[in-house]
């Protein structure tokens, strides 16, 4: 079987499995191989030989058994870096590159400020910024050891320097210090949501995932403690629910935020929520 009747079958198999058959059948079999989508486009008429077919055969049915792709090959493209994610992290998603689009807009390469992502996992958010803006001081804190050790070595990885790593909760770990700015993909889904048991997210951890009865606990405690960690004029940057506009609004202002702002991601669906400290 050539390479392009090995992604045509798999394909097939991922049909009703998948939002990207086709994709993910390319992503394994390209990690499988230890080529690139490229090679596979170049050469779809490579007949494998058994040995090859076995082993993409074995992800394939890990895909199948509903296994995410981050985590059969271990990593995950975000704002164009390779990242190494684990069972212990969040699997980036696309819609949270809204957070660093709107961050690198409002300040731009001539700033100098400090910033800290809260709850880093992967270390996503912080080693986007670091690698658009390698002047700022920037912090990532989280309360997982295990995915704190995968943010450190997803930093090295990248050669980026300019990220102090902190374990703890939320702001637990920061002591007095006050930042420029304050970023977070907190959980925000509530604890009885279906969806917590579908698709990917079964795989996530849930702490990562889901916040209280309503989903907004950590958002509560994070905007009521934000404050006290601002600079003056700083801003907070939290990524919610689609369905959760509203209810941010209104934490934003119990909690003493000006001129907030909300942001639409690739769906077009609300998902960030950022605001001045009065």
């Amino acid at each position: 079987m050539d390479v392009s009747q090995l992604l045509k079958s798999a394909s097939e198999q991922l049909l009703n499995l998948s939002d990207s058959p086709r994709l993910d059948a390319e992503v394994l079999l390209a990690h499988s191989l230890q080529k690139n989508r490229t090679w596979l486009i170049t050469w779809s008429d490579k007949v494998l030989v058994d040995f090859d077919i076995d082993q993409f055969n074995e992800l394939l049915q890990r895909r199948i058994s509903g296994e995410p792709i981050a985590h059969i090959t271990g990593m995950r493209e975000f704002w164009s870096l390779p990242l190494a994610v684990t069972a212990d992290t969040l699997i980036p998603r696309p819609d949270t590159e809204l957070i660093i689009e709107k961050i690198l807009d409002l300040y731009p390469a001539t700033t100098d400020i400090s910033l800290v992502d809260l709850g880093t996992g992967s270390g996503a958010i912080a080693l986007a910024l670091a690698s658009e803006r390698p002047h700022w001081k920037i912090t990532a804190t989280d309360q997982s050891a295990s995915a704190l050790e995968i943010a450190k070595q997803n930093a090295c990885n990248l050669n980026l320097d300019n990220i102090t790593f902190k374990l703890g909760n939320w702001f637990e770990p920061l002591e007095n210090n006050t930042f420029d700015v304050i970023v977070s993909n907190p959980p925000y889904i509530p604890q009885a949501d279906p969806h917590l048991t579908q698709g990917d997210a079964r795989f996530d951890p849930i702490s990562a995932l889901a916040s209280g009865d309503d989903g907004l606990d950590d958002i509560r405690l994070i905007t009521a403690q934000a404050g006290s960690y601002l600079k003056t004029r700083g801003k907070l940057f939290i990524e919610h629910g689609y369905d959760q506009k509203s209810e941010m609004l209104d934490i934003f202002n119990k909690n003493g935020f000006i001129e907030i702002q909300q942001a639409n991601d690739i769906a077009n669906n609300p998902r960030l929520t950022f605001a001045t400290i009065s």
